[in-house]
């Protein structure tokens, strides 16, 4: 079963790679590329983008009152996403060298690039904004939790877990206190930082 579950995870990587270049391919499709970590578009593209964007006043009188009702309930969430944000970042620095575990790059998780749209207007570049915060912010959290769980209990669950981390398949079965007991060190020691 273990052969098996290694053939997966070998399939899965393999799979992400082929994902990766296909992100590159539809990058050039959409004539952009990254100069510096900054979007460039080729300039024709920005300006067809620029024409499509809804004016401001256009944009407010086709939304429907009960949207705009609801803002203060939905914008009123950055707070806890901010202080779990903070906890967890204050968490990982504080315990994470304790234990030799490698940090969580939190730019790799929480992307604040779609404001950069010229097809976008202001409101709308605000809420991708904050919904580029606001995932951002649960997959860094996840990663976090991720690993302090490979750390701590690398044990699946009796139960299936839907949406499990990429750190999950290679956990001991639920029940096997022997291969708890053998695998542990090892997959701690897969969470050191790697010079």
């Amino acid at each position: 079963m273990a052969d098996t579950l290694e053939k997966l995870q070998a399939r899965l990587a393999e799979a992400e790679e082929q994902l990766e270049a296909e992100w590159e391919k539809r990058r050039a499709a959409m004539h952009y590329h990254i100069e510096q970590r900054k979007i460039v578009f080729e300039k024709e593209v920005r300006e067809a983008h620029r024409k499509l964007r809804v004016r401001l006043w256009l944009f407010l009188r086709r939304t429907r009152p009960m949207v705009i009702l609801t803002t203060p309930v939905i914008y009123s969430v950055a707070i806890p996403f901010a202080l779990i944000d903070l906890w967890v970042t204050l968490y990982q620095w504080i315990c994470f060298p304790i234990y030799g575990i490698e940090k969580v790059k939190r730019s790799d998780h929480i992307v604040i690039d779609r404001h950069n749209l010229a097809y976008l207007n202001a409101i709308q570049k605000f809420n991708c904004v904050y919904c580029g915060y606001g995932n951002g912010v649960a997959s860094y959290v996840r990663e976090v939790s991720a690993r302090t769980e490979k750390y701590w209990c690398p044990i699946k669950h009796a139960r299936r877990v839907k949406g499990s981390h990429g750190y999950y398949g290679e956990f001991c079965d639920f029940g096997d206190g022997e291969a708890f007991q053998k695998e542990s060190p090892r997959l701690r020691r897969e969470l050191r930082k790697k010079d």
